[in-house]
């Protein structure tokens, strides 16, 4: 357009994240100081060419250059016309999330005004909100360390979140700063734990204000991931002491609102991270030369007796009060009745199972004394070893909830009933070994039978766990009304689908009709594309709060995309601005093949993210559009759907468990007419055409 000076002009997406175009890879000029050696050092690429990302159909716009515009705003940022000053920090929050401006900005030394800004502490309300976002946005580029923070600054911000008479706006973005600024530094997370007392996290997180009780909830499970072990025993403890499990228990969990999907990660972290306490104990064996732990044995051996060997005690020589208790540590159940503490020397699940089986002597004594007088008084063979048994179910306890396993970033499935009992494992494992007894005695199981035993009781807990119980109360309902029998159904009901599957003309049947349903299975997953999915937005660093929206058009030819607000839904298609047409699709990456997930390999690899993770390669430039499936479905039905949109085979696990539910069900209904009648391998042979097979009608004789 011959415009003078056209280096102060760039063009900008109208609709959208209004992101600059850029011609070519630039490199600012660093600001002196700290915040430039950090910027200077960063293996973060400066201005990345986006010029060739245009698609057709999008809108731009002519505006000031992103240098121009950074210049403008340094000025703006620092007048002493606060109307101006409000505007340029607002317009600063909003730009700032464009990486080509953010660059200019921080290279002209504007993070100094804006510490200054939060330092002096002169404005408030309006204007230093708009200042902790711009702050917020320009550290998202990972152009700056947090590390470069000072110590004046950092107790500012904590200033808000401990201050009463603050806007709500301006905590949740500073709880937010410092939930960004924990993990990356082993001094900042002392200087946080040491300012922002959990207490005060406490007080923010029984506010009604969701978002607020939110960023709270985020700086607590940032504070519990980054700590170490000793420090995090010592956090849940104190937290335990405050009753936080029977506030979330009450005012989260069973809250009118609907959970959302960051709360309920943050609350399966709190779930995981408490459960991992047990992680210690379960890892270590027994010592047979531990008097203390000796002393414990003994208690669990006299609690069963006591009424027994108390008495004659006194009367007894060593050796026969050595033989009474081997005696009696053999009708408790341990194979090595003469040194019981051998039993116990595996681990997992090492003194976790001692505890667990302590916890069941001293808290349900009743329970205990007829579990194990109970089984005394049956025939050797037939009796129900406790400690055996209570051995082996500590170890099935711990890999069903993962006990010792690193938290997923993205997982959210939480069990409602840890947070509704104290003690969760140890009263889980006082259910669960009642369990045990009654499944024995349902099967009359011998000594023989005792793994067989543990598989059924194994699938009894995972089965009504799978229910998702809301109390322990509902577990115990639910897992004892689900016996042996019941397990027995289930399983002939599974074989018998299985045989009734295999015979010869079935499988026949089968292979015609796979084609059909597998065109049905592939409808299914483009509407499944159609109506779209919210994905979130994972950094190196930390689980982030931002979220976009994807979706393909009604047509099957174009997939919209775009950056949505939290609490939205399904936005129209209309306001997804980003779109790639399916004809520029080139590949599809799943798992390590994935560019965002090779990003990351530098650290600590998080194998949910890499089985979440996918990519589509598009355009000549193969272009990379990156996903993190907030689900293992949602990632089967993306990838199946874009698959069929590349025109390849369907390959996730999905769709063969979709196709065998399909392929059962009519299978059924065609095979309804011949139920209680067994299918033949072979087809029966067709009979010979009887001798006076003259049905042939000779049309000539009529017409005459």
């Amino acid at each position: 357009w011959s415009l003078p000076n056209a280096e102060q002009y760039a063009l900008q997406y109208a609709d959208g994240r209004q992101t600059f175009i850029t011609e070519s890879v630039r490199h600012p000029p660093s600001p002196p100081g700290p915040a430039g050696a950090a910027l200077a050092g960063s293996p973060v690429p400066f201005s990345l060419q986006n010029r060739r990302e245009i698609k057709n159909g999008s809108i731009l716009r002519l505006t000031t250059s992103p240098d121009q515009e950074a210049e403008r705003l340094y000025s703006g940022i620092q007048s002493k016309n606060l109307d101006v000053k409000t505007d340029s920090l607002k317009k600063l929050a909003s730009l700032s999330q464009d990486v080509t401006f953010a660059q200019e900005f921080i290279s002209r030394n504007g993070l100094k005004q804006i510490y200054s800004i939060v330092e002096e502490g002169n404005d408030a309300g309006e204007m230093l909100a708009h200042t902790l976002k711009a702050f917020t946005e320009l550290m998202e580029h990972d152009f700056v360390s947090w590390e470069n923070l000072s110590t004046v600054f950092i107790k500012k911000i904590v200033s808000y979140v401990n201050m009463n008479a603050v806007d709500a706006s301006i905590q949740q973005l500073s709880l937010s700063i410092l939930e960004n600024m924990v993990p990356t530094s082993r001094l900042l997370f002392e200087l946080v734990k040491n300012e922002v007392t959990l207490d005060r996290l406490l007080t923010h997180l029984q506010v009604t204000n969701a978002q607020l009780q939110l960023k709270a909830m985020a700086l607590l499970i940032a504070l519990l991931l980054t700590a170490t072990d000793p420090e995090r025993r010592d956090m849940m403890d104190y937290l335990r002491q405050k009753n936080i499990r029977q506030f979330i228990h009450k005012n989260i969990i069973h809250t009118s609102e609907p959970l959302g999907d960051e709360m309920a990660h943050y609350l399966y972290v709190l779930q995981s991270v408490s459960l991992n306490l047990c992680e210690h104990r379960m890892r270590t064996s027994m010592d047979p030369y531990s008097q203390e732990q000796r002393e414990l044995l003994q208690s669990l051996r006299q609690t069963a007796f006591e009424s027994e060997s108390e008495a004659p005690a006194g009367n007894f020589s060593t050796e026969r009060r050595r033989s009474l208790c081997a005696k009696e540590f053999r009708k408790l159940g341990f194979l090595n009745n003469s040194n019981p503490a051998e039993d116990l020397r595996r681990a997992p699940p090492g003194l976790l199972a001692l505890d667990n089986m302590l916890y069941f002597s001293r808290n349900t004594p009743n329970a205990y004394s007829r579990f194990v007088l109970e089984n005394s008084s049956r025939e050797d063979k037939h009796e129900c070893p406790f400690a055996r048994s209570s051995i082996q179910l500590t170890l099935i306890l711990c890999e069903i909830l993962h006990v010792g396993e690193p938290c997923s970033e993205t997982a959210q499935a939480f069990y409602p009933m840890f947070f509704g009992q104290d003690h969760f494992f140890e009263e889980l494992f006082c259910i669960c070994i009642q369990l045990v007894n009654k499944t024995w005695k349902e099967m009359r199981a011998t000594q023989e039978d005792f793994d067989k035993v543990m598989q059924v009781v194994r699938e009894q807990i995972t089965r009504t766990l799978a229910l998702k119980p809301t109390s322990l109360e509902l577990f115990k309902t639910r897992v004892n009304a689900l016996n042996y029998s019941e397990i027995l159904k289930l399983r002939q009901t599974e074989r018998l689908h299985q045989e009734e599957t295999l015979a010869v003309p079935v499988l026949e049947l089968r292979e015609r009709l796979k084609p059909e349903l597998l065109e049905l299975i592939r409808q299914q997953r483009l509407l499944h594309l159609c109506e779209g999915t919210l994905f979130r937005k994972i950094s190196s660093r930390r689980r982030q709060d931002k979220l976009w929206y994807c979706r393909l058009s009604p047509n099957h030819k174009v997939l919209h995309y775009g950056d949505v607000e939290e609490g939205v839904n399904s936005p129209p298609i209309e306001s997804l601005t980003e779109k790639i047409p399916v004809a520029d699709m080139k590949m599809l990456l799943v798992g390590k093949e994935c560019p965002h997930t090779k990003e990351k390999s530098s650290g600590k690899q998080n194998k949910d993210v890499l089985e979440l993770a996918f990519s589509i390669v598009h355009d000549v430039e193969e272009y990379c559009l990156n996903f993190v499936a907030p689900t293992r479905y949602e990632f089967c039905l993306w990838t199946d759907g874009l698959n069929v949109l590349l025109g390849k085979e369907m390959t996730s696990e999905r769709t063969q468990t979709d196709l065998d539910v399909l392929l059962s069900m009519e299978l059924k209904l065609r095979l309804l007419d011949l139920e209680n009648i067994s299918i033949p391998d072979t087809p029966p042979p067709i009979p010979k055409p009887p001798s006076n097979l003259n049905f042939c009608y000779d049309f000539s004789h009529a017409e005459q």
